[in-house]
């Protein structure tokens, strides 16, 4: 019985070998296709630094098939590359292909480099998701009282990082988010697509963002940023969806971005009320330039709500709002401290606008019930210029703090065109104070008109920010990588 057991399975081992001979003679392409492929490949972009260093996230285990989670692979890889830090730095060239993440962490002198059809999926499955304290200018959660999940890409106290690519795609893959949100399931906020806090000499640029579970770029307590060329697209009815949030940021650049966004296209922060005015750490100079927003429920540049930290020295030029709530906006409360100061709008064009301008102090959205009801925010050198707009429902809603008056608004050369249902009312205005010089409609009387005479005194500063001062370099490499 044994020999007959023995011989029958070597009967069949043989036949499995033949099997196995048959179909490498008959389809050889397949028995290749398993074989790793040598591929090569070529870019070139500008950045704040190149670097001297260079691996392929396939080079880790990645896989790019959309279905298969790449957390480690990403980890992994960083973790290797991190050693490079100190000579010359590294990237990680992330190939075509959908590659399914849940969040992970950069590191300095680094470079994520995602190619023109690679795709970045956001994880859903949660435990792909650490948890993190509440930002401490904030002393909670946006969505809940508790911490918040880690952003999908993510880094803290990082020195010269860079996130780019041509024109690679992160898609946060939100509508799971949204419901959790929507059915208030969740414990923690929302993560972010990008976050980078505590880093300095930043630049993001070059990528599209789809679909963020909550905000998509968040720069916090960071210096020296250069936001580039991003598109951002969610749906209009998706719920805290802003474009780009610097938050207690200096030396900030945003520039030829596109955001169609369920919330603010650029929102300007600084701290929550009390947990802001200890923390204490501003935003200042911020240039916004040649930005186009679609945001029918929401602001094309907003500047709080959270500003209790403080905002100053923001200049936006060549601004693009279409079927957008409004054009800058000021938010503010009793409670939040802080101050928005030395604002400075020029070229600005609307089109299908809610308001053209607003400005309010009844932005009642607390942190908790211990901020300081004597704690009042100042409003001040608001200075808007060479607007047009059409189609605009209400000129503009002004409304200050009693005694807490917003001052010194200046608006000039300005033309609103209103639409055909526009508000009898089209400038609402309580205590403000300010001048206009050649503006259309006629603004109210809180803001009378000095005469053409004055048409230039709406100052946009000549000195450029430091940050305009920085060249980038140009770099080009070709590389070899396994797929």
């Amino acid at each position: 019985m044994k020999l007959l057991w023995k011989t029958h399975i070597r009967v069949q081992m043989i036949q499995i070998f033949l099997a196995i001979f048959v179909v490498t003679l008959v389809y050889p392409e397949r028995v290749e296709s398993r074989k790793a492929k040598i591929v090569t490949t070529s870019f070139v972009y500008n950045g704040i630094n190149c670097r001297a260093h260079s691996a392929s996230l396939t080079d880790f285990g990645g896989v790019g098939d959309g279905n298969t989670s790449n957390t480690k692979a990403f980890q992994s890889a960083i973790s290797h590359l991190s050693q490079y830090g100190s000579q010359g730095g590294s990237q990680l060239y992330v190939p075509a292909g959908k590659w399914l993440t849940g969040s992970f962490s950069l590191t300095s002198h680094f470079t994520l480099y995602l190619d023109r059809d690679a795709v970045l999926l956001a994880s859903q499955d949660i435990t792909e998701w650490p948890v993190l304290e509440p930002l401490p200018s904030y002393g909670r959660g946006r969505d809940a009282p508790a911490g918040r999940f880690r952003s999908l890409i993510f880094g803290t106290n990082l020195t010269d990082v860079i996130v780019t690519g041509g024109n690679g795609t992160i898609d946060g893959q939100g509508a799971f988010w949204w419901q959790q949100f929507h059915r208030k399931k969740l414990k923690y906020t929302r993560p972010y697509l990008i976050e980078l806090m505590f880093s300095d000499s930043i630049q993001i640029s070059n990528l599209t963002l789809l679909n963020s579970p909550s905000w998509n770029v968040h720069p916090v307590y960071s210096s020296n940023i250069i936001i580039q060329g991003i598109t951002i697209i969610a749906p209009i009815s998706s719920p805290n969806t802003d474009g780009i949030n610097p938050d207690s940021c200096t030396n900030t650049k945003i520039e030829d971005c596109y955001i169609v966004s369920g919330d603010d296209c650029v929102a300007v922060k600084s701290g929550w009320d009390e947990y802001g005015i200890k923390f204490g750490w501003p935003t200042k100079q911020l240039v916004i330039r040649r930005l186009t927003c679609i945001s029918p429920f929401s602001a094309t540049i907003a500047l709080g709500s959270e500003m209790s930290g403080g905002i100053q020295d923001v200049r936006a030029e060549d601004i693009t709002a279409i079927r957008t709530e409004s054009g800058v906006r000021i938010k503010t409360a009793v409670g939040r401290g802080g101050y928005v100061k030395d604002i400075y709008v020029k070229r600005f064009t609307m089109h299908t606008m809610k308001w053209a301008f607003k400005m309010t102090g009844d932005y009642n959205s607390h942190a908790d019930t211990h901020f300081d009801p004597n704690a009042l925010p100042e409003i001040a050198n608001i200075n808007y210029r060479d607007v047009v707009a059409e189609n605009v429902t209400i000129a503009a809603r002004f409304q200050g703090i009693s005694n807490d008056p917003f001052k010194g608004i200046c608006i000039a050369n300005v033309t609103l065109g209103m639409a055909v249902k526009a508000k009898k009312r089209s400038w609402t205005c309580t205590d403000i104070e300010g001048m206009t010089s050649g503006v259309t409609p006629p603004p109210c009387d809180l803001l009378p008109d000095q005469g053409p005479e004055k048409i230039g005194a709406c100052d946009f500063p000549a000195e450029s920010l430091p940050i305009d001062n920085l060249e980038l370099k140009k770099c080009s490499y070709s590389m070899k990588y396994v797929m």
